[in-house]
């Protein structure tokens, strides 16, 4: 995956913002709240997304993964994928996605009835 295609990616996820931050990072987040980071170095993509604790465990050993710089040493589950060798292009997506439900499922639930994630009956 490259930059661009990435990018796409992320903004077809509805309701998300786009900044450039830390170090010309490509930075996407829902309702305010970061779901990923992007970078492409040396034409590799290099993001890091949220994860469940299972698939922390599972992707921190495996090749062209490890637990997210600055993130994950601070006790949040966050994957750095820093080449293809275990997440293929669609693999990162499904992550990427992923991470976007569970970070919008943190925001309050004004929040999430403001964006159309709660539906309480209204």
């Amino acid at each position: 995956m490259k930059l661009k295609a990435y990018n796409k990616f992320c903004g077809s996820l509805p309701h998300t913002t786009h900044v450039v931050q830390w170090g010309d990072a490509d930075v996407w987040k829902i309702g305010g709240k970061v779901f990923c980071i992007g970078r492409e170095d040396n034409g590799e993509m290099v993001c890091s997304f949220k994860v469940s604790e299972m698939s922390y465990n599972i992707l921190k050993e495996q090749p062209g993964c490890q637990p997210a710089p600055y993130l994950a040493s601070r006790g949040m589950k966050w994957i750095q994928r820093f080449s293809a060798e275990t997440l293929g292009d669609d693999d990162l997506k499904a992550y990427i996605e992923s991470s976007y439900r569970l970070v919008a499922a943190g925001l309050t639930r004004k929040l999430q009835r403001e964006l159309g994630f709660l539906d309480d009956g209204k």
